[in-house]
C-alpha cells in the first residue's frame, strides 16, 4: 500500500477525520457534501488509499476549505507562535483589543484580549463583526470589574470570572468601573451545515 511509504497520505487521512468530527459530519454527510463515496472516505482516512487531487479537492469542498488548506500547503509548521504584542490589534473610544490567534486557515476558535477603559463598552465601530450562527464565548475577566450584556440580561463579572454564552445572541461587555478592566475572550465558531 501506497500509505506506508507516503507520509502525505497518512497525514491526510487523520486530518480528514478530525476535521469531519470537528464539524460533527458523519461518513455519509461528507460524502453528500463532497461526491465523494463514504468507502473511499473511509479508506483515506485511515490511510488505506492515496485520494487523487480530484477526490482531495472534493474532499476539502465538503469540509468547506481550500485543497491548500486541507493538505495544510499555505501553512509553514505545525506550530504557530504569536509572541506578546504580535498580536493583530484594533479597537475605538476606550475599547483595544488584541488578536492573540495567528491568522491560519481553517481556524476555528480565536483567542482576543481586550483591554476596556473606564466607561467604555466593546461592540463599538472598529470591534470585531458579531459572531457566525452556533458560536460560543468564553470569557475570562484578568483585572477588574465587568457587566456582560446578553440580549436583556445583565451579568456583573469580576476578576477570575469566567463565563460562556452564545456569542450570536446581541451582546457587549461594558466597564461601569473606575478603573481599567482586561479580559480574554475565546470564541469557538459554530458548527457549519450546507
Amino acid at each position: 500500500m501506497a500509505a506506508a511509504t507516503d507520509p502525505t497520505i497518512v497525514a491526510v487521512g487523520p486530518r480528514v477525520k478530525a476535521l469531519r468530527e470537528a464539524m460533527d459530519l458523519s461518513l455519509r454527510d461528507l460524502a453528500e457534501r463532497s461526491g465523494v463515496s463514504a468507502p473511499m472516505l473511509s479508506q483515506v482516512e485511515r490511510g488505506e488509499t492515496s485520494p487523487t487531487l480530484q477526490v482531495a479537492s472534493r474532499i476539502a469542498s465538503g469540509l468547506e476549505l481550500r485543497l491548500s488548506q486541507l493538505l495544510r500547503l499555505d501553512e509553514e509548521s505545525a506550530v504557530s507562535i504569536v509572541r506578546r504584542g504580535e498580536g493583530r490589534r484594533g479597537g475605538t473610544g476606550g475599547h483595544a483589543y488584541e488578536l492573540l490567534t495567528p491568522p491560519l486557515p481553517g481556524l476555528r476558535a480565536e483567542v482576543t484580549r481586550h483591554t476596556l477603559a473606564p466607561g467604555a463598552v466593546t461592540g463599538g465601530p472598529g470591534d470585531p463583526p458579531r459572531h457566525e450562527p452556533g458560536a460560543r464565548e468564553t470569557a475570562l475577566v484578568e483585572r477588574g470589574t465587568l457587566t456582560l450584556h446578553v440580549e436583556e440580561a445583565h451579568h456583573e463579572l469580576h476578576a477570575g470570572d469566567c463565563v460562556t454564552f452564545d456569542a450570536d445572541l446581541a451582546h457587549h461587555f461594558a466597564n461601569l468601573g473606575k478603573e481599567e478592566a482586561v479580559l480574554l475572550a475565546i470564541v469557538s465558531a459554530g458548527l457549519r451545515r450546507s
